[in-house]
Parts: C-alpha cells; structure tokens; sequence
C-alpha cells in the first residue's frame, strides 16, 4: 500500500523559494521540484486582464538558445502587447528555459505555451518523457499528489501561480517509478482561460513527447 503521510510528500517533492530549487529534480527519491515564486502585482494584472486571443501560443522543437527568439514570435503572431510586462514575461521564459536545460542537459526544448479554456488533460497521470517543467502564468495551476495504486490522490496539492515545477516522467534513467502524479485542473465552464508554459527535453527533434500536461 502506498503511503500517503505528509513525511513522504515533503522528501518526494521539494519546494523552496531559492533559484537552485530544481536542481533537487535530480536527488535520489525526488519526484517533482518547485521553485516557489509570487509575481509581481503589476505582472499579474497585466497578464490577468489580456484577452484569450492576446495570450501567446506556442509548440515547437528548439535548440535552447533560440528560445526567445520562438516566443517573442508567439507574442507578435497573437498581438500581444509591446510592453515592459511582455518583455518581462519573455525574460522569464527564457531564464527558465536556461535553468531547465541546466538540469537536463538537452540538446533540443520542445516547448508550448498552452492556452487552456477547458479540462485538457484532467486525469492524473505520469507524463512519459524524461522530466517536465510546467510553469503556469494564468489562473489555476497544475495539480498534483501522492500516486495511489489505484484511483485518484487522497490529498490534492496545487502548485503556486507562476511557480515552475519540474516532474520526473516515466522515462526518467532508473526503474523507481515516480510517486507524484498531476494533471491540469478542470475548468471547463468557469469561464477561466490559463496560460502555461511546458518545457519537455529532447534528445532529436523528432522524439516522442508524450501527452499534454
């Protein structure tokens, strides 16, 4: 039987408001890592009062360092507007992007910016690639909890707004199986529109990155 105390959940996933925090993702019996941030208020209101269409939407294959350059062209394609929190949101992108690589060490990023106005992807489940950063910039955040044998977490955790959390997948180089699942929180007919960015490694271009987060 799976346990399901507080004790486990702490040593499974790490959480702290230092930058290193990711780098946890590689310890021997971490499942998940939080780097645990609060936007800036004005950030937050800016992007909270965009249109959907305004949200930048993205899925491509990328060597890291062109990162920027592929979302300052999902800014431009949805109009999002030329501002100092436009630019503030790229620079983050692309710091996390840096820090995920760090960790990873990957030759290629698969990465998307999701706009989400329904339940994509709301049953729990272990994403199958090697890890998975998720950092949610709009409304709920991804989910997650303890993987029970069968059925869905006892307890469910949300992760913080604008706080990127990177998950092992169940391809991570050993055979221990990661204890966390997660999932995109339900919100179909709230009238809620997210904004999340999802970084995937890759070894090629043309590897298999399994389902949306």
């Amino acid at each position: 039987m799976v346990s399901h105390t507080a004790e486990e959940l702490a040593s499974t996933v790490r959480i702290s408001s230092s930058v290193n925090a990711l780098n946890a993702i590689s310890e021997p019996g971490v499942s998940a890592a939080i780097w645990h941030r609060t936007p800036t208020a004005g950030f937050q209101t800016w992007i909270d009062q965009l249109a959907p269409g305004q949200l930048p939407a993205l899925r491509i294959v990328t060597p890291p360092e062109r990162v920027r350059d592929v979302v300052e062209m999902a800014c431009d394609a949805a109009n999002t507007p030329d501002c100092a929190e436009r630019n503030q949101f790229i620079s983050d992108v692309v710091e996390l992007s840096k820090l995920f690589n760090a960790v990873m060490k990957a030759p290629y990023l698969r990465v998307r910016l999701d706009v989400v106005d329904n339940n994509a992807c709301r049953k729990f489940h272990i994403d199958h690639v090697v890890a998975r950063l998720i950092c949610t910039f709009r409304g709920h955040a991804t989910q997650y909890g303890l993987r029970e044998e069968t059925g869905d977490p006892k307890i469910v955790h949300e992760a913080p707004l604008g706080s990127p959390i990177i998950l092992r997948g169940e391809r991570w180089p050993n055979d221990v199986r990661s204890k966390i699942v997660h999932r995109s929180p339900p919100i179909a007919g709230t009238g809620e529109t997210r904004l999340v960015l999802v970084f995937d490694a890759m070894e090629k271009p043309q590897d298999h990155v399994g389902m949306v987060a």
